[in-house]
């Protein structure tokens, strides 16, 4: 079960973009790989991924990509998952091994279990924990998963020979794998990850709403805000999907927040500057046990 045991003759990426790219580069470093076929609907990413030494060969077709491959990674973006799934499914056998990098795994696994039938068992759920505010295959770097957690959501009928390889896979690259069931992932990153994004755009969009009044607004901008805002540089058409996959979750952690804000609000509105600070002081203690646990960004 060591990272060194994982080796795959060829691996197709289905999605050559900051994930697709970065795991390629990081299996090739770490010779684990012999080759990787790449394929995605933009044919200037594949050409730059071949020119940046991510992938080897380009797929005409995703099907060609998993015909080709020992072990195929869809890192596309979620909602075109369920698509995907159902166009490779003729080219999938008890030989190979199909994983994912989704952000947003029970609609993942529920498309998976539809497309695949019996070969259901070869299809091992997964999510990185990692990226970048920007996208595309330029951004990828091979050190992007090095100490982040990978979180692999297993079926009942995920095999258990796949589910090792794609953990020796995931350690193989440097990160940190860990297993969860697929609602407990959902919910745990509708804290994590997506409401942080969705606060961050909200926070956009009230600066756009008072900056024709505030006429010096823009060269007001505290670091604070900066990083704040920083992963509304993400990929926007990539957030709605998040949204809409996982909304049950999300919605539930958006109610949560309005609620603590809005306790936030009565305590200044009253002048309650005891109970402010201690909110404050307890915020700040959690989030110092937290940044001992982050690892640097890459």
């Amino acid at each position: 079960d060591s990272a060194a045991a994982f080796y795959a003759p060829t691996v197709g990426v289905i999605g050559v973009g900051l994930v697709g790219g970065a795991l390629a580069l990081a299996l090739k470093r770490a010779g684990c790989v012999g080759r990787v076929v790449g394929a995605d609907r933009a044919r200037d990413q594949l050409q730059l991924a071949v020119e940046l030494g991510a992938i080897d060969e380009i797929a005409d077709t995703p099907t060609a990509a998993v015909a080709a491959a020992d072990v195929v990674v869809l890192a596309t973006p979620v909602n075109a998952v369920a698509e995907l799934l159902h166009a490779i499914a003729p080219a999938v056998d008890a030989n190979k091994i199909i994983t994912d990098v989704g952000s947003v795994k029970c609609g993942v696994c529920a498309a998976a279990r539809a497309a695949l039938g019996e070969n259901i068992g070869r299809f091992v759920p997964g999510h990185p924990v990692a990226g970048k505010e920007h996208s595309g295959v330029a951004a990828a770097v091979a050190e992007l998963f090095q100490n982040h957690a990978t979180v692999l959501t297993p079926l009942p009928e995920t095999d258990a020979t796949a589910l090792a390889a794609i953990r020796q896979m995931w350690r193989a690259v440097g990160a940190e794998v860990c297993e969860m069931e697929a609602e407990l992932h959902d919910q745990v990153l509708a804290v994590t990850s997506h409401l942080p994004h969705i606060l961050a755009y909200a926070m956009m969009d009230v600066f756009a709403q008072n900056e024709p009044e505030l006429a010096h607004s823009r060269d007001m901008v505290a670091g604070g805000f900066y990083d704040f805002t920083r992963t509304v540089s993400s990929d926007a058409e990539m957030w709605r999907d998040i949204c809409a996959m996982n909304a049950k979750q999300i919605l539930a952690r958006i109610d949560q927040f309005t609620a603590r804000l809005a306790r936030l609000r009565g305590l200044i509105d009253t002048n309650s500057h005891a109970d402010l600070a201690k909110i404050f002081a307890d915020a700040k203690s959690l989030r110092a046990q937290l940044a001992q646990r982050r690892p640097p960004r890459n």
